[in-house]
């Protein structure tokens, strides 16, 4: 099969089978692995010179260690020295140790099970991360014990990528000279790519920003984080090295989030290859034929993390459920595992079965894995046998009285919060409910009827006394949240007025055929609130512009709907369904629409509205549906891109 048809097969594999791991909600890493060994060489068998991809992929790790290095904070590993010393350092090298041992005691040599420690005692940064940010974990306890550890973890990453090619060397007087050489080039790198760093890259990332040309500054990314690969090759060092120190020269610039959104297409691109190519070596008979071996590696090399990391932990002074938690959650291998597979196999260190069965079992530990921090915490409580701070007297009212005729809001950040100070300022009586247990502790303690709970369960909502609610607010903001509370007060009480609040009018007619009786979009209020005030400083009487606003809420904001698209307008299609825009459609002799009544084009079909018509120098806001297009007419209509694009084609083309 030619170049091209191999690149062909492989992007076709990789689109379908990430778009069906993410469906299914599982990581993309895990997609990109089974699309590797299904065009592998033990798979299809589609992509017969792997070398070559090799080398392009390992790009991938070059701008992924780039990312890591520009994420890579000294201030926070300093404020966080105390969980990062003494449990993210003891975490590697105990892990390690004991993983090198039972290597030895497998029968592997030295340098093949200190590669396999290595792999094993690392997690994955960016399954975590990513996980304890969607569930909120990321400001509980073991949310920051588990930062500490893979603070910890990034930081080894780079001896073990110095290291791990030294391990080929055949003496061991060999390898020690090679090795001692290698940190003393470290050293020399390190310091010479700071200094450059510090006194040259932002005076040349200045000089370009000040071009204010994008394509620019994305090259520049490119050329610094690839000369820095190159500069640390040259001295004998890994690429992945060079990258790192790249990243970390420019993680204090002010140029760091703009660095990164720059990088990360190319990042996640090449990262998706490398991952690729390290699932074409994974041998499925080897996983087919030996598949208890495979989960007794997994779970074994799992067992020991978490009792490890829970340890460690405790030790530090945390508590037992805590600890727990923060082991169950680290307890997979991590993708820079993978990385060190592949450098392992450049180097032909690991055995091809040894890596095909860490490969294995390091998929399935990572596709476990957001099951497992999603269940961190309640499994921690049951190992712990600790009582959570979130259990049954979170989930009462402070005082024992029967609530009536009150407010219900739901979610008590800062909305909330703001709701219930002006609730009880003309002394109306409220409950709130919250799954934020901090939170709910700290308001209980200033006196705040404040409920733990997720508002979408009925015990909760019970407890709050829903029935005899005269209202509820729903104060989250997400609107597929609301979208669940609102379906399940509804389903308890049917008559209750519901108000929500949600960033804009995205969802605002789902909300509304749900059962909202009010839906206040934040960014529709915000432009109501900056036109009063433009209207008040342009002289216009307070009276007339509450009378404006009124009416605009009344209509459910419709003339703040639909807008026109620009360069950076969403598009994707997600968006395309929900989004609505406007758009100008110029009428001329040859248009079907020429010559007809607005009433009788029917544009309603295509759900499109007419916002405005402009003839000559006049615009006409909501033209009666009576008036006639002429030649020459520019028709404003609103609705969703497709509904706008159909729209177009009919009143030019009349189909």
């Amino acid at each position: 099969m030619s170049g091209y048809l191999e690149i062909l097969a492989i992007l076709t594999c990789a689109v379908f089978v990430v778009w069906l791991f993410r469906r299914l909600n599982l990581p993309a890493i895990l997609a990109y692995l089974i699309a590797g060994m299904i065009v592998g060489q033990h798979g299809l068998n589609i992509v017969h010179d792997q070398v070559d991809y090799d080398h392009f992929a390992e790009l991938g790790i070059v701008f992924l260690l780039f990312t890591l290095g520009l994420e890579f904070s000294l201030p926070r590993l300093m404020a966080m020295r105390h969980l990062v010393v003494s449990v993210g350092s003891l975490q590697v090298g105990i892990s390690l140790l004991v993983f090198i041992i039972a290597g030895l005691i497998f029968g592997l040599s030295f340098s093949e099970a200190f590669v396999v420690g290595s792999i094993l005692a690392l997690s994955s940064t960016a399954i975590v991360i990513r996980q304890l940010s969607e569930t909120g974990a990321m400001k509980r306890k073991s949310g920051q014990i588990s930062v500490a550890i893979l603070l910890f973890q990034d930081v080894a990453v780079v001896p073990l990528l110095i290291i791990i090619p030294m391990l080929a060397m055949d003496s061991q007087s060999s390898m020690a000279w090679a090795l001692m050489l290698a940190m003393v080039k470290g050293v020399v790198v390190v310091a010479l790519l700071l200094l450059i760093g510090k006194w040259l890259l932002p005076k040349i990332f200045n000089i370009i920003a000040q071009v204010r040309t994008d394509e620019l500054f994305v090259l520049t990314t490119l050329l610094v984080t690839l000369l820095a690969a190159a500069f640390t090759q040259w001295f004998g060092l890994s690429m992945a090295l060079g990258a790192f120190l790249a990243g970390m020269m420019l993680s204090e610039s002010e140029y760091k989030h703009q660095l990164e959104a720059d990088i990360r297409p190319y990042r996640d691109i090449l990262l998706g290859l490398f991952f690729i190519t390290v699932g074409m070596k994974l041998d499925v008979s080897l996983l087919i034929s030996s598949p208890f071996s495979l989960l007794g590696l997994m779970l074994c090399f799992m067992l020991v993390k978490i009792i490890v990391i829970k340890t460690l932990a405790i030790k530090a002074g945390e508590a037992s459920k805590d600890a727990w938690a923060s082991g169950l959650m680290l307890a997979q291998m991590g993708e820079f595992g993978f990385v060190l597979i592949a450098l392992a196999n450049q180097s032909q260190i690991l055995p091809t079965d040894v890596a095909s069965m860490l490969l294995g079992a390091g998929v399935i530990s990572m596709a476990i894995t957001p099951f497992m921090i999603n269940n961190a915490r309640s499994w921690a409580l049951f190992f712990s046998r600790e009582k959570s701070a979130d259990s049954l007297e979170l989930s009462q009212l402070p005082e024992n009285k029967v609530l009536d005729n009150h407010v219900v809001i739901c979610g008590f950040g800062r909305v909330g919060q703001t709701v219930s100070r002006f609730l009880k300022q003309d002394e109306i009586d409220f409950v709130a409910i919250d799954v934020d247990p901090l939170r709910t502790q700290k308001a209980r303690e200033a006196g705040e009827k404040v409920l733990f709970g997720s508002s979408r369960q009925t015990e909760v909502l019970n407890a709050a006394h829903l029935s005899k609610a005269k209202l509820v607010v729903i104060a989250f903001g997400d609107d597929k949240q609301s979208l669940e509370v609102i379906q399940k007060i509804r389903s308890m009480n049917e008559n209750v007025p519901i108000l929500v609040r949600t960033r804009n009018d995205d969802q605002l007619d789902v909300l509304q055929t749900a059962g909202a009786n009010e839906v206040v979009p934040e960014s529709l209020e915000g432009s109501l609130m900056l036109v009063s005030q433009v209207l008040s400083l342009t002289g216009v009487p307070f009276s007339r512009i509450m009378r404006r606003v009124q009416k605009e809420r009344k209509n459910h904001y419709n003339h703040l709907h639909g807008f026109f698209q620009g360069e950076h307008t969403d598009m994707s299609p997600q968006a395309m369904d929900r989004i609505e825009f406007a758009h100008a459609i110029l009428i001329n002799d040859d248009s079907f629409g020429c010559g007809k009544s607005i009433d009788s084009l029917n544009l309603g079909k295509m759900k499109v509205n007419v916002i405005a018509l402009r003839r000559g120098e006049i615009e006409c806001e909501s033209p009666e549906q009576s008036t006639l297009l002429q030649s020459q007419d520019t028709l404003i209509i609103r609705g969703k891109p497709r509904g706008v694009e159909k729209a177009e084609h009919y009143l030019q083309e009349g189909k």
